[in-house]
Order: C-alpha cells, then sequence, then structure tokens
C-alpha cells in the first residue's frame, strides 16, 4: 500500500474508527439497564398480574450508586487523561493503544464479573472498580484515536474524518440502546454485560491493526525520525503556549457536555417516571438513544460541510443557545420526549462537528494529544460533578418516591441542566470574541485557511491531492498559525 495515497489514510480511519465502537457499547450500557440495576435482589412477595410481575429484579442498586457508576467513570477518566495526552505526545500511537485499549478489555470485564456476586457486599465494589479501569481507558483512547486523526487529515477532510470517527462510536452507542435490554431480557443481566466485554476485545484486535498501519505509513513517508525528534523534545511545560481560544473551547465542551451526557444517563429513567411507561417496556430506551441516532447521521455530512464552510466559533455559538430550549421544555411542558431528544440530538451533533476538530488549528501539532487530554479533563470533570449532583437530587435511597415529590426532583435537574447550557453560551460567545482577535482562525473557510498557510509555509500551498504536503509538514507547525503568533502576519 502506498502511504500517499488517499485510500490509505482512509483504510487508517476504518480501523481507528473501529478502537472505540465497542467502548462506547459498554460507556451507556447502565443506562439501558438502569431499572434491572436498581431493581430489588429479590422478588419474593411480587404480585403477578396479566403475566406481569410488579417488582422488577435486580441487583438493588440505589439512585445515588447507579449515578456513582458514571460519576466514577468521569472523575477516573478525568484524573489521567492530560498525562495520557502527554504520554502520547511523548512516547507515541502505539503505546497508546495497547494500553488504554487493554484498560477498557480489563474495566468492562470486571464489571461484568461483579454483576456475577449479585447478593454479596463485594458486587458493588469490584463493579465500581471495572467503571474506574474502564474510564482510565476510554477517555484515553479517544484522545489517541483524534491524534490519529488529526495526523493522518489534517489540511484535508479534518472535520469530515473526526465525524465519521464519532459516527462509528455513537453506533456503538445506539446499538446498546436498541439492543441490550432485548438481549438482557431473552439471555441475562450477567450475560450481555460479558456480551460488551467482547466488543471490547474485538476493539484491542483494531487497535493492533491501527498501529501496524500508522507504524507502516509513518515509516513510508519518511516521517518516522522526524516524529521522534519532536516527541524526545515536547515538554510539559508547552502548555504554557495553549492560547485563549484553546482555553474558550475547552470550557464551552465542558459546559456542554455538562447537558448532553448526564442527560442521557438518566434519560431513560426520567422518561419512564414523567410519561409513564411500563417497567419492562424497551421504548424509554430507545427515546433516549435518539440523541445519538441523530449524530449517527449527521455528524459526518455536518464535518465535510464544516471543512468547507469554515465558522466553527459561530456554529458552537450556535448550538448552545439551540439546546438552551430543550432542557425548558423538559422541565415545564409535556411535550413528547422524542422532540426533545431528537432536538438534543441535533445540536450535539453540531457541536461535535465544530468544537473537538478545533483543538488541533488552535495547538501545535506535537501537542495535540496533550491538548485533547486537557479537554477531556475538563469535561469530565465537569460530567461527573453533574452525575453526582443528579444523584444527590434525586436521593440516595431505592425506596418509592410519591409521584408528585418524583416529578418535583426531575424537574430541578433539568432547571440543573439548564443553567449548564447557559454557561456553555456565554464561554462561546467569549470565545467568537477571542478567535475575532486573533483573525478568525476558527471561523475562517477552506479557502482562507489555505491562504493562511501559504503564507507561512509555501509547500502546503502546493498540494496535488496525493496527501504528500500536509503528511510531511513539521509535528512542530501549527495547523493554521505560527506557534510563536496569535495569527498570520497578513491575517492581523
Amino acid at each position: 500500500m502506498d502511504a500517499s495515497k488517499t485510500y490509505f489514510r482512509f483504510v487508517i480511519l476504518l480501523f481507528n474508527c473501529m478502537i472505540t465502537f465497542g467502548t462506547y457499547f459498554c460507556f451507556d450500557m447502565p443506562s439501558v439497564l438502569q431499572e434491572v440495576l436498581q431493581g430489588n435482589v429479590t422478588c419474593i412477595n411480587a404480585t403477578t398480574y396479566s403475566n406481569r410481575s410488579d417488582c422488577v429484579e435486580g441487583l438493588g442498586l440505589t439512585p445515588d450508586q447507579y449515578n456513582l457508576l458514571y460519576a466514577i467513570y468521569a472523575w477516573t477518566n478525568a484524573s489521567v487523561v492530560i498525562a495520557a495526552g502527554f504520554l502520547i505526545d511523548k512516547l507515541g500511537n502505539q503505546v497508546g493503544l495497547f494500553l488504554f485499549s487493554g484498560l477498557c478489555l480489563i474495566g468492562s470485564s470486571a464489571f461484568a464479573g461483579g454483576a456475577m456476586l449479585k447478593g454479596t457486599k463485594a458486587m458493588f465494589p469490584i463493579m465500581l472498580i471495572g467503571r474506574l479501569i474502564f474510564g482510565s481507558g476510554n477517555g484515553s483512547l479517544s484522545i489517541l484515536q483524534e491524534r490519529i486523526t488529526a495526523y493522518w487529515f489534517k489540511d484535508k477532510e479534518l472535520a469530515f474524518a473526526f465525524g465519521i470517527t464519532l459516527t462509528f462510536s455513537r453506533l456503538g452507542s445506539i446499538l446498546n440502546f436498541f439492543l441490550t435490554k432485548s438481549i438482557e431480557d431473552k439471555v441475562g443481566l450477567t450475560w450481555v454485560l460479558w456480551g460488551g466485554a467482547f466488543l471490547c476485545a474485538l476493539g484491542v484486535a483494531s487497535a493492533i491493526v491501527t498501529s501496524i498501519l500508522d507504524i507502516y505509513g509513518v515509516r513510508q513517508l519518511g516521517q518516522e525520525s522526524n516524529v521522534k525528534e519532536i516527541s524526545k523534545k515536547l515538554s510539559f511545560s508547552d502548555i504554557r503556549n495553549f492560547n485563549s481560544s484553546f482555553w474558550l473551547v475547552v470550557m464551552t465542551i465542558m459546559f456542554f457536555y455538562n447537558g448532553v451526557f448526564p442527560f442521557v444517563a438518566d434519560a431513560s429513567k426520567f422518561i419512564r417516571d414523567k410519561y409513564g411507561y411500563k417497567e419492562d417496556s424497551p421504548l424509554p430506551g430507545y427515546l433516549a438513544g435518539a440523541v445519538y441516532d441523530v449524530s449517527l447521521v449527521l455528524c459526518a455530512f455536518l464535518g465535510a460541510l464544516i471543512d468547507i464552510i469554515g465558522m466553527r466559533g459561530l456554529l458552537a455559538l450556535f448550538c448552545s443557545v439551540a439546546t438552551v430550549p430543550v432542557f425548558g421544555l423538559l422541565a415545564f411542558t409535556h411535550v413528547h420526549p422524542l422532540v426533545c431528544t431528537l432536538w438534543l440530538g441535533f445540536t450535539y451533533s453540531f457541536a461535535v462537528a465544530s468544537l473537538w476538530p478545533s483543538i488541533p488549528l488552535v495547538v501545535t501539532q506535537a501537542t495535540v494529544g496533550t491538548a485533547m487530554g486537557f479537554a477531556s479533563f475538563f469535561q469530565m470533570i465537569g460530567v461527573g460533578i453533574c452525575n453526582k449532583v443528579i444523584g444527590a437530587i434525586l436521593g440516595n435511597k431505592n425506596t418509592p418516591l410519591p409521584h408528585d415529590e418524583l416529578m418535583k426532583r426531575w424537574k430541578y435537574v433539568m432547571i440543573f441542566l439548564f443553567a449548564n447550557t447557559l454557561c456553555c453560551v456565554v464561554t462561546a460567545i467569549l470565545l467568537n470574541l477571542s478567535d475575532k482577535r486573533k483573525g478568525c482562525i476558527l471561523n475562517q473557510n477552506r479557502r482562507e485557511g489555505r491562504e493562511g498557510m501559504a503564507l507561512l509555509m509555501p509547500s502546503v500551498a502546493t498540494d496535488d491531492g496525493s496527501g504528500n504536503s500536509p503528511l510531511a509538514m513539521n509535528e512542530a507547525k501549527p495547523l493554521l498559525r505560527s506557534p510563536d503568533l496569535s495569527r498570520p502576519k497578513e491575517l492581523k
């Protein structure tokens, strides 16, 4: 295979996408299985009518324990992603691929193993440890995935490639929402969790293939020595070069995800409680998964569009403003939940396609992993705090609450998510103001971006479509600006 050809980078993209398919499937399995996880340990005194029981048998987790499964994932993720990003930049992709895909496999296996200890004191701690290990691997694996994508698609189909990556990941999430509950009804909780662990094992196999292709491609392009030299020179103090646009992108990501991820984690339970769906109905899970259904369809298309038109900062502002009404509708109206989940999926797709691909544009190529680590750190810290706050609002006891009291608590949850979205609007406004002062790096279109790069790196402007010139760029160079300047001189 010729690494300079277009098809080669898309082959890498395919296997790179498959790395996180299984991990995203596993991540939201607790959301779909929430009723079972919080169900009664035994149903000895259950009443049966019309071949249905009024008792859901499960693991007996409290709402607080259930939300802790998400919080521990987020906090562990946040604790390791900065160091993981720097480690990847320093030691290379191959070390990270084996290490972090392996941690995901171990973590998902421990979670499934813990569920087998139902009714024992060891059950919840082992499940929690499993989520902890899983969190330490999955967030770092996503950073590595983004770094590989940024290297092979810089000055090319960057946002489109990010969109394809997310599409594959969200395909795992969507299949989880559609299939997991039905499979659990047939084979039981333990076996469905082990099925998720098997998908993580397929991710390890994809990581091995991606590693081989990445090594082969870099060597064939004659970039191996250059990449190693840049990695040796990399210092953690290089974060001082991260400018205000980068930090505002990070804050915008954090506040936006503070609304999306905690909502999806509890959405099936919320929809079931508010709209009166039966305990054994899979429909609430399908409705909650609509957020990811939309992103599956739109992300790649939006990525390709943004590669052409730019406007990343303005689109980030648009999606944050457009998300504000969603939580207001969920808190104060009885509009059908599908309207809100589809709406949220639409704005989420714009956020992903515009925000994450912005990070490689405002940092040097050599520090992309570290930058992604910081972004994931703040994202997961925020999500973890939100999960814990929501758990506290809903209560830490498994005893049923009166319907009016339960609805009041859910209303407080939606208001809390609404407040986070308003903060996202503020940071998105500040991001656009900062970007304007720096020459509209994020909002410039493809033509303007290439003209700006041509002023600094004439070799990029001579791209003949083979992929040689972008990949031959020094890793110390940024995509759209000099590391020593806020913007190209001609754009000031």
